[in-house]
């Protein structure tokens, strides 16, 4: 991973917001709001533009301190249009505290300005999903000339805000330009406050029609511009086939009601979909996601590979959001990965040194001994924002508000016309929807093969796994996530969860001692001697089954988009911090919006990955 340098807080002697870094202003020295609505907004004819229409997308190149979008966000609820999304790129992201000071220079944005300091995101790389309801904000944490080629969107209007071309010349780019001509949709407008020779070439070479316009305060021009054709925008084309195919309401059935199913059926109710989800069993999370406690941390990696992205990902979007769920049974007590060995121990070391601290950092074994008060082995990764989740209390939390139909287990799915019949057992329909998502773990590949259409076979496969369930009281005075070769939560209504087990391709539903002593095995490698009390035998456990996929990645994304056919699974053993993340991905592809993620990330999801290449 390659580590953010975070601005640094500091104002020119008349007060203006000033980079040291660039020698240059956040904004004009007569007034950062006003420029924003002077400049941004009116330059790109808002809120004109967005008024009776649906979704709208902005795309924000120097996010800074985000006066630009609490600008537009507060014009947005005195003009509101559908729902806003804000898509803003900035390389050197403000720390917390720093933000804070600076909001607190502009009272009268403070309402919003508290909302968005809420859901900051730690000075991480990649994308951040921060959801305000009627506006979502997608923080993109980079070089410009990097994430531009990561994203997918069709952006209505362009905010260029860097600092000066002549300071910083990256974001004013050939490159940069071209993105944003592949990123716009038809009609698109742009504004900026500079009017540089380099900037109008490069933006006119990309085919943005350009005009000068009257500047802000002592600036005498600004610049806009319009995008005439986005034919060749595969973004839009994408949005605009997705419209085409269905009504922006629709009625959307999701089988599977654990936490893949009830994540991506709150994430499309948020939306405005009308969502049944359908479970075979006779409550939500009688799978994999009925455990009574499971770990919920990310994992990094020397290398920042796919895996550890998408984890951290999903753990700072479910750490932003799970609190806000009612009845969400949870607990941040922060989480010990203990190095394997001596070998382990010096990577973790070394892919500590590039993380903030409030994410990951590297203790030594004194301090891993006070965290866990047991004598550990060695030292190891500390995650002061983990912990432990109890995964049915948030599907139930998830799934509030949704129709959920239990006890009903769908047989094959019938595509006639624009819907799709889901046949019960009595070979009858038990529901009609316009899109289905296959949430159902283990049992989705079986349905996508029952629905008429010539799929490939998806290669999810069974793990199945056991959770042995400890006494409360049978570790003394550990209250955190330890984690080595397994796991061992903290004391959870009376009952500690230690495990897992896997075995592929079982079917025994049953609990079996050499499970539970397997697990004691892995409990000794975590806190050496916990176990030597207990008795194997005269253990309680869980057995479910995790759906398991090929390269250890989630499947994510359309079995069949023009048939309105997706899925969701493929989560294995962490599925707690893939869910967020994943059901924000589907939901967005199935609405044309922004993605979430990284271009490369969300390919690297698609079932489609999967499929035979096809011959010329």
């Amino acid at each position: 991973m390659k580590p953010l340098n975070p601005a640094r807080l500091a104002f020119t002697a008349g007060g203006t917001p000033y980079s040291p870094s660039f020698d240059d202003v956040y904004h004009s020295a007569d007034g950062g709001s006003e420029q924003a609505r002077h400049v941004f907004l009116a330059g790109n004819e808002l809120p004109a533009r967005w008024q009776g229409r649906g979704d709208f997308v902005i795309l924000e190149i120097g996010f800074g301190f985000g006066l630009n979008f609490l600008t537009t966000w507060q014009v947005w609820r005195e003009a509101p249009g559908g729902r806003l999304h804000y898509v803003a790129i900035e390389k050197h992201p403000f720390l917390h505290a720093d933000l804070a000071a600076l909001h607190a220079r502009y009272p009268s944005l403070a309402s919003l300005a508290g909302r968005l300091q809420a859901q900051w995101p730690l000075p991480l790389p990649g994308l951040h999903r921060l959801d305000f309801g009627e506006v979502v904000l997608t923080l993109a944490f980079g070089a410009a000339e990097e994430l531009l080629p990561q994203l997918e969107l069709a952006a209505d209007a362009f905010y260029l805000d860097g600092f000066a071309p002549e300071k910083n010349p990256e974001p004013w780019s050939a490159a940069v330009c071209q993105q944003l001509a592949r990123l716009a949709a038809p009609e698109a407008r742009l504004a900026t406050w500079t009017v540089a020779g380099s900037v109008r070439a490069q933006l006119s070479a990309a085919g943005f029609l350009l005009s000068r316009r009257p500047g802000f305060g002592r600036k005498r021009e600004m610049l806009t511009g319009i995008m005439p054709s986005a034919a060749n925008c595969r973004s839009h084309k994408v949005k605009a086939q997705l419209d085409e195919r269905a009504p922006s309401r629709r009625r959307i059935a999701v089988i599977g009601a654990g936490i893949a199913g009830a994540s991506i059926a709150h994430a499309l109710a948020r939306r405005g979909h009308e969502v049944t989800v359908v479970e075979a069993a006779a409550r939500a999370a009688s799978g994999a996601s009925g455990n009574h406690a499971g770990v919920f941390r990310p994992l990094p990696s020397a290398n920042d590979g796919r895996q550890s992205r998408l984890l951290r990902a999903g753990f700072l979007l479910g750490h932003r959001t799970i609190p806000s769920l009612p009845g969400a049974r949870y607990a941040w007590c922060g989480a010990l990965h203990i190095a394997r060995d001596e070998r382990h121990e010096k990577m973790q070391r070394a892919t500590a040194a590039g993380l903030p601290e409030d994410y990951c950092r590297f203790v030594e074994r004194e301090e891993a001994m006070r965290r866990t008060g047991w004598p550990v082995e060695r030292g190891g990764w500390w995650f002061p924002l983990a912990g432990w989740l109890n995964p049915p209390s948030i599907c139930r939390a998830l799934l509030y508000g949704v129709a959920l139909r239990v006890n009903l287990r769908i047989e094959r799915l019938v595509r006639q016309g624009h819907r799709w019949q889901l046949i019960a057992a009595t070979g009858q329909s038990a529901l009609e929807a316009d899109e289905v998502v296959l949430a159902n773990g283990i049992d989705a590949p079986r349905l996508a093969a029952h629905c008429g259409l010539p799929l490939p076979r998806l290669p999810i496969r069974p793990g199945r796994g056991l959770v042995s369930h400890l006494p409360g009281d049978a570790i003394a005075g550990c209250q955190i996530v330890a984690t080595r070769s397994g796991y061992v939560t903290p004391a959870v209504d009376g009952i500690r969860c230690a495990g897992a087990t896997l075995a592929i391709d079982d079917g025994d539903t049953a609990p079996r001692l050499v499970d539970h002593q397997e697990n004691l095995l892995r409990l000794e490698a975590i806190l050496p001697g916990a176990g030597a009390a207990l008795d194997p035998a005269r253990l309680d456990g869980r057995v479910s089954f995790r759906p398991l996929s090929p390269d250890k990645l989630p499947l994510v994304g359309p079995v069949s988009a023009s048939d309105g056919l997706w899925l969701i699974g493929g989560f294995g053993a962490r599925g707690l911090v893939y869910a967020p993340i994943c059901a924000e991905l589907l939901a967005s592809q199935i609405d044309g919006e922004p993605l979430p993620l990284e271009t490369d990330l969300a390919l690297a999801l698609t079932p489609a990955r999967f499929s035979p290449p096809r011959r010329p």
